[in-house]
Order: structure tokens, then sequence, then C-alpha cells
């Protein structure tokens, strides 16, 4: 028998147990029309190139069918007359293959590598930990540093400046307020 691929896009409003329904019930006509099919997968949710029938998204689903070209025909015709299918595409090819669709192995790599990023991120993170409990960098307090000045008058020291302008705004607020009082 001749061997197939059927790509179809069911609506998006529609959930992913019914698209599985709708998976079944095609793949019960192709058993009824004397073919089988070898593989399916489900794509998801995806987003389409183009608006098709005011949507924006689809399910994307591939079946494998090793089926006579009257069992296929039958089938693509169930699918036209389905409401919840937006397109469709059937294509003969040659072979079927055993393994994944590439769409499917790049799902699964894009799995692995969140996954690897995921562990690498936590590895990361308990390496640094790590380096600052073993370091022993000694850490001063202010009043180590200036002697026998508090911490505040350290921090008035390296920000003078600063201060300065803060204490001089906050005077002159004060005066305009006291200049109100009288």
């Amino acid at each position: 028998m001749p061997y197939y691929e059927s790509v179809y896009i069911a609506r998006p409003d529609i959930t992913a147990a019914q698209v599985e329904a709708l998976t079944e019930s095609m793949s019960a006509i192709i058993a009824d029309g004397g073919g089988k099919v070898t593989q399916t997968e489900y794509w998801g949710l995806k987003t389409l190139a183009y608006r098709i029938k005011k949507n924006r998204k689809g399910h994307y689903t591939m079946m494998a069918l090793d089926a006579p070209p009257m069992a296929v025909k039958e089938f693509e015709r169930n699918l036209r007359l389905n409401e919840d299918v937006l397109r469709l595409m059937t294509i003969h090819v040659e072979e079927l293959d055993d393994e994944p669709s590439v769409m499917m192995k790049n799902k699964n790599s894009r799995d692995e590598r969140s996954r690897l990023s995921d562990r690498e991120d936590e590895n990361a993170e308990a390496a640094t930990i790590n380096e600052l409990e073993s370091s022993e960098t000694p850490v001063a307090n202010a009043s180590e540093l200036n002697g026998e000045q508090s911490a505040e008058d350290v921090t008035v020291d390296a920000t003078d400046d600063a201060e300065t302008l803060i204490t001089s705004a906050g005077e002159t607020v004060e005066e305009k307020s006291k200049g109100e009082d009288k």
C-alpha cells in the first residue's frame, strides 16, 4: 500500500482532548478503509504565519498513514467537512519514518536545553555561594577604618559635599516654614 503523511490544523478554541478525539475518529475512517495509522503526533497549539478563517493560532497534528488511495480520499473528505479543521495537507511519501518528526525533535531538544540550563544555573549559584563562604576576606567596620570615629562620621566624611547640599536644602525648607509661622 502507498504511504501518506497528513497534517491538519484545528481551531484554537477547542481543547487538546477534542483534537485527540478528532484524530481517533479519523484513524477509525482509515481503519475502515483497509489502512492503518502508523504514527500520530500532536504538535500543540502554534501561531499561524497568517490568519486562516479569522484565527491566529491552531492545533497541529501529523498522522503517518499506510492506506489505499480511496481510504485517504475519504479521510480528507471527512476532515474538510469537519468545522473544527482549518486546513489540511496530505502528501504521498516513499517510506514512513519510525523516528519522531522534525517538529517533535525540536520540541524535545528545547525541553532538554531548558532542563540543562536550569541545572547549570543551580550549579553556578551553588558554586558562587561556596566561593563566598570559603573566601576569608576581612570585613572592616567603619570604626576600625577611622580610629575612634563612629560610622555616622565616616559616612559624612565620605559624602561631605552631598550632606552639605542636603543640609542646606533642609535648612531652607525649615526657614521657609518658620517664616510662615510668624
